[in-house]
């Protein structure tokens, strides 16, 4: 559909003037069709750069954010990656297109079936989605080269950072729900951690325990 071809070039030239420079991660964003991930009524408001809400009360990131979160994380081919927080599963799939393998889970079980669906439909297979306390990360597949958090929590949570391997990098919002958050990365060294401050942000806060559906 003309307008649709239309539509994702000013969606990329809208990532590209809000800073998401970085190649790979653009080629990824081209690759993954938003308009999967939105149902509804908005899905004519897919390729606008907003967030937009979802099942289960959450929220689809806007586009320039993903984008920025991804190429903060500097995720390599061989990278195996956890992101907290599947939500649509939209974030997990551009990561699918840059790493090896993509672990994803979700305090609630309705959105990870659902992102399940459309990675199956799309032919994702290194994705793995299940239902869990994303605050306690996955140790059982722990160390992870890249962790990406898509809630807000105060501080950077425990669980998260000691599953971080030396060298790797975690990207995720800091801050209380009701206010300004900043977007951080972390990068585990052999003396601890650095942090860097990357710009604000507003996101849904990190919950602990499974939801209710």
């Amino acid at each position: 559909m003309m307008e649709d071809a239309e539509r994702k070039m000013q969606f990329l030239f809208a990532l590209r003037s809000r800073g998401v420079t970085d190649a790979r991660v653009l080629t990824a964003m081209e690759g993954v069709d938003r308009k999967a991930f939105v149902t509804g009524f908005f899905t004519d408001r897919a390729y606008e750069d907003m967030p937009l809400p979802i099942a289960c009360g959450q929220t689809i990131s806007q586009p320039s954010v993903v984008g920025l979160m991804t190429q903060a994380l500097d995720v390599a081919p061989r990278d195996k990656v956890l992101e907290i927080g599947t939500g649509s599963g939209y974030q997990a799939a551009i990561l699918s297109h840059l790493a090896r393998r993509v672990y994803t889970v979700d305090r609630h079980k309705r959105l990870v079936q659902a992102a399940q669906a459309i990675f199956d439909a799309q032919g994702l297979v290194n994705i793995t989605a299940m239902t869990a306390d994303g605050s306690r990360g996955l140790v059982e597949q722990a160390p992870f080269d890249r962790i990406l958090v898509t809630a807000a929590a105060e501080d950077p949570p425990g669980p998260l950072l000691a599953q971080l391997r030396v060298g790797g990098i975690m990207v995720l919002p800091v801050g209380q729900s009701d206010t300004v958050q900043a977007l951080i990365r972390v990068t585990r060294t052999e003396a601890g951690f650095d942090y860097q401050e990357l710009r604000a942000v507003r996101f849904v806060p990190l919950v602990e325990g499974l939801g209710q559906d």
